[in-house]
């Protein structure tokens, strides 16, 4: 199966999925996070907000800020553009949509992928070789290019976030995708050799 024909099949059971199986999932995924530890071992840590059925991370997100963690979420670049930049969370209320219909938020401080200390990513599915099968914009792959280059000191931590679900047997890649360090799901937090 080719990654156009999974990223339908993955998505479409996705958005198939009840707001109570979400939310449950979602708690889950919020304590074996924090039983891991996860949240207490960084420092500028990057999260998403949820999109199309991904799975919602707000619980998280909203501990993490009250342990105080600088948190920063993706900002789209202009159109024909790909490196996100991710944007630290404060008080001030200044939140639009991007051209996608996702909410973002905006500071003036805005980090690159290389100053974030762990990184949260959607994903649509996953492997148990570390492989992530995203939404196809290639945004995140762009953005992380740079550890192709670095065989120590690879910085962020790259964590998949998904359903266990979503597990699949082989995610077809390209040399450009970017394996994963480790996948959280709702059931259980995976690491991967690197």
């Amino acid at each position: 199966m080719d990654k156009r024909e999974l990223r339908s099949r993955l998505r479409k059971t996705r958005v198939e999925m009840t707001d109570r199986a979400r939310r449950t999932a979602a708690l889950h995924l919020e304590q074996l996070a924090v039983e891991s530890g996860l949240l207490l071992r960084y420092r500028r840590i990057g999260f998403y907000l949820p999109f199309r059925g991904e799975m919602d991370l707000m619980p998280l997100l909203n501990r993490a800020l009250w342990l105080g963690k600088p948190c920063y979420l993706p900002v789209v670049p202009a159109r024909f553009q790909r490196l996100l930049r991710f944007s630290r969370l404060t008080e001030r209320r200044t939140w639009y949509h991007n051209r996608f219909g996702i909410p973002e938020h905006w500071s003036p401080r805005q980090l690159r992928a290389r100053q974030l200390d762990l990184l949260f990513l959607p994903l649509v599915g996953f492997d148990e070789a570390g492989y992530r099968l995203g939404m196809g914009g290639g945004f995140y792959d762009a953005s992380l290019a740079y550890l192709t280059r670095r065989k120590t000191w690879r910085k962020p931590l790259l964590v998949g976030v998904g359903y266990e679900w979503q597990k699949v047997e082989k995610v077809p890649h390209d040399p450009w995708d970017m394996p994963l360090d480790a996948v959280l799901t709702d059931k259980r937090l995976r690491w991967f050799k690197r």
